[in-house]
């Protein structure tokens, strides 16, 4: 490569990182708030299930808490990686003993979910709220 070429190449590349927004901000830009101030936004949970034939699969859970106490909603914000823990513990177990073929009872899930919300918080009045159970 000659040498304008490439100095060619430094200015634009150095262009482009001054129009283009950082990688933070793009991500801050890219994420959406949803459910308004009183939702807290629960990352996708997973676990591995058996299918038919010896295959693995995959049971996914994406979910959410509803906080409308103030002081309850900033123990629930401190508490998300013990809550999280605590629902993938769950969503693991009850994956792992699920029937090849079965669908997941959403009801038994939603409850299982709840306890563990109502123990991590060590009082009850987060509601969690269900969005989707996949298993494939």
């Amino acid at each position: 490569m000659r040498r304008r070429d490439f100095a060619a190449s430094l200015v634009l590349a150095a262009a482009t990182s001054l129009i283009a927004p950082s990688g933070r901000a793009w991500a801050e830009e890219k994420k959406k708030k949803t459910g308004g101030p009183d939702y807290i936004a629960i990352d996708t949970l997973t676990g591995a299930t058996n299918k038919a034939g010896g295959r693995r699969g995959v049971m996914t859970v994406d979910c959410g808490l509803s906080v409308f106490d103030q002081k309850l909603h900033e123990r629930a914000v401190a508490s998300l990686p013990r809550l999280r823990a605590a629902y993938v513990q769950v969503v693991l177990i009850y994956a792992a003993g699920l029937p090849p073929g079965a669908e997941p009872n959403a009801d038994f899930i939603a409850t299982a979910l709840q306890r563990q919300t109502d123990l991590v918080l060590g009082r009850p009045g987060a509601r969690l709220l269900i969005g989707a159970i996949v298993a494939n």
